[in-house]
C-alpha cells in the first residue's frame, strides 16, 4: 500500500506539484484518476441478478447475500451509471469482496474492536503495515468497516503507482474503491467525506524479515499534512497477525532494483510456491481502532514540527499493537 509518495509527483511543504521528470504513464494515470468536481446524486445500483453462482457452498452463498444487503445500506453518491468519480461501484461488492469476507470470517478469524471510534464523515485510518506477499492487513481492515461497521462503509485504499497497469486487477481495484496513492487523490476523497486507509511505513514496513516483526519503521509525513490541510481526524489502528501471515526470512533489494521494485521478500513460501505464496497462513488477526485524534496547525509547517504530530500517532499505534500482542496466545489463537 502507498505511503502517499509516488513517482511523478513531489510534495513540497504540503503542496502537490507534477515533477519535471514525470513519464507519460504518470500523466495518464493522473488524468484518469482525478475525480470530476462535486458529488453526484445519491443512489444505489445493484446488479440485475443477485443470485450467487450455483456451485458456491451454503456458507459462501449466505455471505454473498449479506454482502449485497450491506452494500445496499451504504450511503453513496454515485452518478446515473452507478459509479462514483473514482470508479467505485457497489454492485461489484459481492463478487469481489466475497473471497476477503470468507478469509475475514473463517480463515484469519479476524477479531475487530473499537469500531465505534471511527467517526462519521472524513477520516484517516493510520495503521502499522506488514505482509510481505499481499496486503491482507488493508483488506481485513476494510472488511471490518464493511461487515461490522454501522452503517457499513468502504475504507478507501491508496494503491501503489504500478497497480493500475496490471490487467484485470486495475478494474477490480477501482470498482472496490481504491485509487492511486497520490496526495491529490487522498485530498479529493477526504473532501467527499470518505474513510481513507494509509500505511505510513510504506514498503519499509510491508517487506521485512520476521526478526523485525512489530517494530514500527519510520513514518512518512504526507498523511499528517493531508489531515491538517483538510481538517480530518486521524484514527490510529493497531493490527496483529499480519506479520505472521507470511513470515519473512529476508528483504532482497539488489534483485528487486533490477526489476524496478524497491524490494522483494524471501519468505517460507515465496518464491518456492510461486503464486500460491499469496495464500496466508491461518493465523488469527486482531484489529483495534483507537480513539480519533484531531491535530491543529499549518500543513505547510517544516518537517520537524510535522514530525512531532506524527510521533503522537506512531506512539498510539505502538500501544494498540502491544495490546493485541498481549491478548493472543500464539500465532493461531
Amino acid at each position: 500500500m502507498s505511503a502517499l509518495r509516488q513517482p511523478g509527483f513531489e510534495m513540497t511543504r504540503g503542496k502537490l506539484r507534477q515533477a519535471g521528470s514525470a513519464t507519460e504513464t504518470a500523466k495518464e494515470l493522473k488524468r484518469v484518476s482525478t475525480p470530476s468536481p462535486g458529488p453526484g446524486p445519491a443512489r444505489h445500483r445493484l446488479p440485475a441478478s443477485s443470485t450467487p453462482p450455483w456451485w458456491l457452498p451454503t456458507a459462501a452463498r449466505e455471505l454473498w447475500a449479506e454482502l449485497e444487503e450491506r452494500a445496499a445500506q451504504m450511503p453513496t453518491r454515485n452518478n446515473e451509471y452507478g459509479f462514483d468519480p473514482f470508479g467505485y461501484d457497489p454492485s461489484w461488492t459481492p463478487r469481489l469482496a466475497l473471497p476477503m469476507a470468507l478469509l475475514y470470517r473463517h480463515w484469519l478469524r479476524v477479531e475487530s474492536s473499537g469500531l465505534d471510534n471511527v467517526p462519521e464523515g472524513r477520516v484517516l485510518l493510520i495503521a502499522n503495515h506488514a505482509g510481505n506477499t499481499f496486503a491482507y492487513d488493508a483488506a481485513m481492515m476494510s472488511m471490518a468497516l464493511f461487515l461490522e461497521g454501522e452503517p457499513p462503509r468502504v475504507a478507501r485504499g491508496m494503491g501503489e503507482f504500478f497497480l493500475p497497469r496490471l490487467p484485470f486487477f486495475n478494474v477490480a481495484m477501482q470498482r472496490m474503491g481504491s485509487v492511486v496513492g497520490t496526495p491529490e487523490n487522498c485530498i479529493a476523497l477526504l473532501e467527499r467525506d470518505e474513510a481513507v486507509m494509509v500505511f505510513p511505513e510504506g514498503q519499509r514496513g510491508f517487506i521485512k524479515p520476521y526478526s523485525e516483526a512489530y517494530e514500527l519503521q519510520s513514518f512518512g509525513l504526507g498523511f499528517m499534512r493531508m489531515a491538517l490541510q483538510t481538517g480530518t481526524p486521524i484514527v490510529p489502528v493497531g493490527i496483529v497477525g499480519s506479520e505472521e501471515q507470511s513470515p519473512g526470512l529476508a528483504r532482497v533489494e539488489s534483485l528487486a532494483r533490477r526489476l524496478g521494485a524497491p524490494a522483494l521478500p524471501l519468505t517460507l513460501t515465496f518464491p518456492l510456491l510461486g503464486p500460491l505464496a499469496i495464500v496466508p497462513l491461518p493465523v488469527k488477526f486482531r484489529i483495534e481502532f483507537g480513539e480519533p485524534i484531531v491535530f491543529k496547525g499549518d500543513s505547510n509547517d517544516d518537517d520537524a514540527r510535522i514530525s512531532k504530530h506524527v510521533d503522537v500517532v506512531k506512539d498510539r499505534i505502538h500501544e494498540l499493537v502491544q495490546n493485541g500482542l498481549e491478548q493472543r496466545d500464539g500465532w493461531f489463537q
